[in-house]
């Protein structure tokens, strides 16, 4: 694939990403995990989700830098999508400007909504093959460092974001924010949504190519 076919499809994969993060936060369920802290700090410090979030991402990237010996200087351009990515998510947040939901079957609805989305700009960013995402490349990192597979180092990731976001919320907002059913949910389902995604997609390459 080349890197003019590439970039736009990892941008489009991260706009489906901010617009996925908006209707959690409409559903008012519950944000994804890795998206956590950055909106409990824009609560707190009441500063524009997606500078926050950009923010954020930026401090994954030096942690990279830090834990990951084989750290590529073309890495740093995850700081250029994590600026992209944030842009998307204020973008999103200002066109989709409807109110919350009111009630609980609408609250499900729009946890779905995003869940799907969450999943389709993953699908497409990874898709990309380009390189991943910040909070992708600790895990990485801490793969790379530690010998723990992948898919323990996520749980863990999630699960530590997770608390420190919950903690920040109650140290500074006196409440829990951001974190419900709907995390769990995000955290379960997205990933066995991109696995369903990718499977169709294989299939659909295999009979273009048959």
């Amino acid at each position: 694939m080349k890197l003019a076919v590439k970039i736009p499809k990892y941008c489009l994969g991260l706009f489906f990403l901010a617009v996925g993060v908006t209707f959690s936060i409409k559903s008012n369920l519950g944000i994804s995990p890795v998206n956590s802290i950055g909106y409990v700090l824009s609560l707190v410090l009441g500063i524009n989700q997606g500078k926050v979030i950009t923010g954020v991402f930026i401090l994954y990237v030096l942690l990279q830098v830090v834990l990951r010996k084989s750290f590529k200087p073309a890495y740093l351009l995850q700081i250029v999508f994590s600026t992209v990515f944030g842009y998307f998510v204020s973008f999103s947040n200002s066109i989709l400007s409807f109110p919350s939901a009111s009630n609980y079957p609408l609250q499900l609805v729009y946890l779905a909504i995003s869940i799907v989305l969450v999943a389709v700009g993953v699908t497409l960013y990874l898709g990309a093959d380009l390189m991943p995402m910040p909070a992708e490349g600790v895990m990485l990192a801490i793969t790379d460092l530690t010998g723990i597979s992948f898919h323990k180092v996520k749980m863990m990731f999630d699960t530590t974001v997770v608390i420190v976001s919950v903690i920040i919320s109650l140290l500074f907002l006196g409440r829990i924010a951001g974190v419900r059913e709907g995390t769990l949910l995000s955290a379960v389902l997205i990933g066995k949504l991109v696995g369903v995604f990718n499977s169709i997609l294989a299939k659909k390459n295999l009979r273009i190519a048959g």
